[in-house]
């Protein structure tokens, strides 16, 4: 009796029913285990993977967290942006409940008009967006009786999505907020209108950015006292015009443990803008200036506050195709502390305008270098480099030595003032009165101090750091460079909060073009001073010229002299020659960059393909080899 068989198309039939059964039934075993948001990540900067200290938020959660996360799937129009934007959310969510290990729960509400889901987005200030169709997309983070809300999820911020949701998550669990105290020329937090109708002066976002992390105190620029017991970081944001009894304060409070970030600036823009522009004084009093004078000196280090910084290989290009020197687009090639949780994850940043440290040594402590210049650096004038002076590139005097822009000390501080407090000035009249007896004070740290300084304060300034625009009557705020990233990433972890960290350096970056910059420098290197000396001699023809001409005019003759025509045609054609040169030499600079940038489009071009290509043909002859051997 022979065995039946099967006809081959009901095979084929079962085989997919089976494979469909399989497919449905392992999506269902993998969502159920909590692995189905997880994958390969080969990105070079890891960009679809959570950071280190968002996952340890997650397993350190105490008490249960809620997000209500609002998304109108259903609105009659939603842009292909927000739609792309919604899924990469959804992902990420899921993969911080699944990381959370059931202390955390997502909400998905639909909030529909007329419908519970609409009241709850109302009541948790989620922002509607009336030009996109009433649209709702934020999400409301909430832990026991504390909400935090990002009122609007904008795709353009995506590269900061999860420091915002860490942050949120941080702060609900959180049971105190650290305290940071400021010392600031600056009016940072704003001010109300001088008079009706007048708008408020806006404070400034990072600022505002740190208050919602800290407790922020306003200590002025005269404290008596600064407790570190209170304080737990100490922030001297351009301490301009800062007074030894001012510094002196400073100095107890290192001694005892505190933490201080000092940013100073020898020529600050933003103290011109703030004040008018005028270049000496930034209007409400505020100096471009600001150094610690007694301290640095004392804790191993000099900073240059009369000139600025500029670096052929960091130079920017700025808007109109002009070169500025002096700001520095700093990549990590110049962040030498690798593992250093400051700069381990930013690409880059940009300083305006900086100032230079040196390390003198003496002062007992570790000094460490977390940002700095390349070789190619030297000291410039500061109104020449405020005016984006382009003969900077070419004239400038370069060190062979890399300056510090910003350095970490740590240790066991000496006083700066070993006399204890400086003796203010007495007024006219007291000089008969019996000189007060001193305070005891701390001569030796009793407790290792920890100082940060940075060499810019216009790198945290609002059009310097941050993209503003105004969306649907609300304020977008994104950063556009890697600036606002650094200084909290300083304050985290000075306040010893270190998780937001990874997170936060997600911030968009600008990645400059090292070839071509490393190809400008060495033109600029070679044929600089050429250049600049050929540019003096049509200077000087173009004045003859209009001296000749001008002379000329005043004689009232039009017709010129023969001696005067052939000056004037001699002159002409020097102008002309002298261009005709500098021409020359920009062309030949063009041509190797247009050579180097023609190689990379033909590798994105046509690399791809013939690898596919390639591919493909190899694995033609493999499969057909094994055919011929069977």
């Amino acid at each position: 009796m022979s065995a039946k068989t099967t006809h081959p198309v009901t095979r084929v039939v079962l085989g997919i029913i089976a494979l469909v059964l399989i497919v449905v039934f392992g999506n269902l075993l993998v969502s159920s285990l909590g692995i189905g948001h997880r994958g390969l990540d080969f990105t070079e900067n890891k960009v679809h993977t959570l950071s280190d200290g968002t996952k340890s938020i997650l397993k350190e959660l105490q008490a249960p967290v809620t997000i209500r996360y609002y998304a109108s799937r259903n609105a009659a129009y939603v842009p292909e942006d927000i739609k792309l934007h919604m899924r990469h959310v959804d992902d990420l969510l899921k993969e911080y409940s699944t990381l959370a290990s059931g202390k955390l729960r997502v909400q998905n509400l639909d909030p529909e008009p007329d419908t519970d889901a609409e009241d709850s987005a109302n009541l948790d200030g989620i922002q509607r967006i009336n030009q996109l169709g009433d649209l709702y997309f934020g999400i409301a983070v909430s832990c026991l009786d504390k909400t935090t809300t990002i009122p609007f999820l904008d795709p353009r911020d995506e590269t900061m999505l999860e420091y915002h949701l860490s942050k949120a998550v941080a702060e609900v669990s959180a049971t105190r907020k650290p305290v940071v105290g400021v010392m600031s020329a600056f009016d940072l937090e704003g001010a109300p209108a001088m008079m009706p109708g007048q708008p408020p002066t806006p404070g400034w976002v990072i600022y505002q950015q740190l208050k919602q992390s800290y407790e922020i105190r306003n200590l002025t620029m005269t404290p008596e006292k600064i407790d570190p017991k209170e304080i737990k970081v100490l922030l001297l944001f351009h301490p301009a015009g800062i007074t030894p009894a001012a510094e002196f304060a400073v100095d107890q409070y290192v001694l005892q443990g505190g933490t201080v970030i000092a940013c100073l600036d020898p020529f600050s823009v933003a103290a011109q803008i703030v004040g008018g522009g005028n270049p000496m004084m930034g209007g409400g009093g505020v100096a471009p200036t600001s150094t610690l004078p007694t301290l640095l000196k004392n804790w191993g280090v000099s900073f240059e506050s009369s000139q600025v910084v500029a670096d052929g290989t960091y130079a920017t290009v700025m808007q109109g195709n002009r070169k500025a020197a002096a700001v520095l687009t700093i990549t990590k090639d110049a962040m030498p502390q690798k593992e250093d949780v400051i700069t381990r994850n930013l690409e880059s940043v940009t300083l305006f305008l900086p100032g230079a440290f040196t390390k003198t040594g003496g002062a007992g402590v570790s000094a460490n270098t977390l940002i700095k210049t390349s070789e190619n650096a030297g000291l410039v004038d500061s109104v020449k480099a405020s005016q984006l002076d382009p003969s900077i590139a070419t004239t400038m005097k370069r060190e062979g030595h890399a300056y510090d822009l910003v350095l970490s000390l740590s240790g066991n501080f000496k006083s700066a003032f070993p006399d204890g407090k400086p003796t203010e000035p007495k007024p006219e009249g007291d000089a008969a009165k019996p000189e007060e007896k001193k305070p005891d004070s701390l001569k030796e740290a009793t407790a290792p101090g920890n100082v940060f300084l940075i060499g810019d304060v216009d790198a945290f300034y609002d059009r310097f750091a941050y993209s503003v625009q105004n969306f649907g009557g609300m304020q977008m705020v994104s950063p556009i460079n890697g600036n606002s990233s650094l200084l909290m990433n300083v304050i985290d972890q000075a306040a010893g909060s270190q998780y937001l960290i990874g997170a936060r350096s997600r911030s968009a970056t600008r990645r400059p073009f090292k070839v071509i910059q490393e190809m400008e420098d060495n033109f600029d290197k070679n044929v600089g001073a050429e250049i600049a000396k050929i540019r003096e001699e049509e200077k000087s023809a173009v004045e003859k010229l209009q001296a000749l001409q001008a002379e000329k005019s005043k004689l009232n003759d039009p017709i010129a002299s023969p001696e005067q025509e052939a000056a004037i045609k001699n002159l002409r054609k020097q102008q002309l020659e002298a261009s005709k040169k500098v021409r020359e030499m920009e062309k030949g600079l063009k041509s190797q960059k247009d050579a180097v940038t023609g190689r990379i489009t033909l590798l994105n071009v046509a690399g791809m393909p013939v690898v596919v290509t390639l591919f493909a043909i190899g694995l033609f002859i493999v499969r057909r080899s094994n055919t011929r051997a069977r």
